[in-house]
């Protein structure tokens, strides 16, 4: 019985969404028209309008980040000592 219900909790949602598309009803379709009027009602450059300078690039920085900080923290400790 357990692992019907462990089955059937990831699949509970799954449904769920089928039967709001089959019913006709479009989870956050509101939401897309929303964003997609706010992208929209940006208005485009003028042609004649001044071209403004891209902004200057940061200074590229050669400091490790992410995976590559983590494996130089790793690669700079020894192994413990075994008692």
């Amino acid at each position: 019985m357990t692992e019907f219900v462990t089955f059937l909790l990831p699949v509970v949602p799954l449904l769920g969404l089928l039967a709001t598309l089959l019913l006709g009803r479009y989870p956050g379709c509101e939401a897309i028209v929303r964003l997609a009027e706010r992208i929209a009602g940006h208005a485009p450059p003028r042609p004649d309008a001044p071209a403004r300078s891209p902004l200057p690039k940061p200074p590229r920085s050669f400091a490790p980040a992410g995976g590559l900080l983590i494996a130089f923290g790793h690669a700079q400790r020894p192994p413990p000592l075994a008692s």
